[in-house]
């Protein structure tokens, strides 16, 4: 009696906002996604010039960020998250893709079938931003419009299958989920894709064009070419933020203060959207200074969100990258 009853007394882990991150923060960010990629395929059909693209393809990747740390369920399916946005590219697939297809003038992107079956380095964001950054002719334009047309096709495919896959979450150890067993598997894919998001903007986003003091290497940087380096990195914080506050239904100080300190480090490189400044010391330390502050975040993540709610990160499939 005595020992069941100072089992009663422990602290049991708090309560994971499962529902509250399905329901406030992935169902409303597949939707804006959903809603960018067909405005960037209306604007293709449109206009397919460099220029035009412009706003309409930098609010679609804006939209993106908002999701691309759920490397699980649908985005994981098919290697969507990898043909929506290929990148790391350390050997230069997506460059050599689209130089070939333009060269071969494949009629491949007249037949949107066709095109979904096209290696994904030669598809989606960053297939797009290569062909944006050469001059377009009547061959890239039809190439561009497949890719936003394709890219729409994905956005929708999320989108639904996101619908059932919420429901999953949400039903986790029910008679017949066999893809979440219990409660806690559902709390633990969110975990695992939040740490892993935290780790992947401070040893991908910041680390590959840092490389290393000797050998900096800027054009490592994601999306240099569209000026997204950093706005990425910004976007993604707020994106895990608002991901991290919903999975705990308890206060999480330490968390917070170590996202707005990463946060307030990124508005001290707001003069270097490109992160070029890694190859100058004195803003090198400051893009340091970042890494370390974002690496902090998840420090804090394991302790105050993991620590309460009982959780250890999985395996992510971006921890191949």
């Amino acid at each position: 009696m005595r020992t069941l009853l100072a089992l009663a007394l422990l602290p049991l882990p708090a309560m994971a906002g499962t529902p509250e991150v399905v329901n406030d923060h992935i169902l409303p960010a597949t939707d804006r996604f959903a809603t960018a990629a067909h405005a960037l395929a209306d604007a293709a059909g449109a206009d397919c010039s460099a220029s035009a693209l412009d706003t309409p393809y930098q609010q679609a990747f804006d939209a993106w960020m908002g999701l691309s740390h759920l490397a699980f369920g649908p985005l994981e399916q098919d290697g969507r998250a990898l043909t929506v946005a290929f990148w790391p590219d350390p050997r230069g697939l997506v460059a050599r893709s689209v130089r070939g297809l333009v060269a071969d003038q494949d009629p491949v992107v007249d037949d949107p079938a066709g095109f979904a079956e096209v290696s994904i380095a030669g598809r989606g964001l960053m297939a797009l931003e290569q062909l944006m950054a050469d001059e377009v002719g009547d061959y890239e334009c039809r190439y561009a419009r497949a890719i936003a047309t394709d890219l729409a096709t994905i956005a929708d495919a999320v989108q639904a299958d996101w619908q059932d896959h919420a429901q999953l979450m949400l039903d986790a150890g029910q008679d017949g989920n066999d893809r979440y067993l219990s409660a806690r598997e559902a709390d633990q894919a969110i975990y695992t894709a939040l740490l892993s998001g935290i780790e992947f903007d401070a040893d991908q986003r910041l680390g590959r064009p840092m490389g290393s003091f000797d050998k900096p290497r800027p054009k490592l940087a994601e999306a240099w070419r569209s000026d997204r380096p950093l706005r990425n990195i910004e976007l993604s914080l707020a994106a895990l933020r608002d991901m991290a506050v919903a999975l705990s239904d308890d206060p999480i100080p330490l968390t917070e203060a170590a996202f707005d300190n990463a946060q307030a480090q990124v508005a001290e490189l707001q003069d270097d959207p490109r992160l070029e400044g890694v190859t100058d010391p004195t803003q090198r330390l400051k893009v340091e200074i970042l890494q370390q502050r974002i690496r902090a975040i998840g420090t804090a993540i394991e302790g105050e969100i993991g620590g309460g709610l009982g959780l250890t990160a999985g395996f992510n499939s971006k921890d191949g990258d």
